[in-house]
């Protein structure tokens, strides 16, 4: 993907454009997964680690990537697409692999939506289903 991709995104969102700003979502989306800090630290061994959380606290605030809590005690982020405003009805399954601990975000699976009894307020939903990915399960099979 061009630097003009990622620009566009920048814009979008209304994020002013930096060289680590860019870098960051480089390789957010590279990854093809979501990642997490310490993922982002490796891939960025150049990088301050606390430039890369204010810059994720920046992607947050701005919607251009959603946090997901995969229960092993450390947030995975991922890029949003073009139309998410990080709303219940955008929300998505994500799965974790119990192998790798990757956690992958499953986009055309919609998040299965709860009736609240009346006065409650839905803000978000965390929907991660766990197993095994295809790469740990073919690592496995051919053992």
């Amino acid at each position: 993907m061009d630097e003009k991709k990622y620009l566009d995104l920048l814009a979008k969102r209304e994020i002013q454009p930096t060289a680590i700003r860019i870098l960051v979502l480089q390789a957010m989306m590279q990854a093809n997964r979501s990642v997490s800090l310490l993922d982002l630290e490796n891939m960025l061994d150049t990088v301050d680690k606390s430039t890369i959380f204010r810059t994720i606290t920046l992607f947050l605030s701005h919607h251009l990537i959603h946090s997901i809590d995969d229960g092993t005690g450390s947030f995975k982020y991922a890029v949003c697409s073009n139309s998410c405003s990080c709303e219940v009805n955008d929300l998505h399954t994500h799965f974790h692999c119990e192998k790798c601990n990757k956690t992958f975000c499953f986009t055309n699976i919609p998040t299965p939506v709860v009736k609240l009894p009346q006065g409650f307020t839905l803000n978000s939903i965390n929907y991660v289903l766990k197993g095994i990915c295809p790469e740990c399960a073919g690592k496995e099979a051919s053992s």
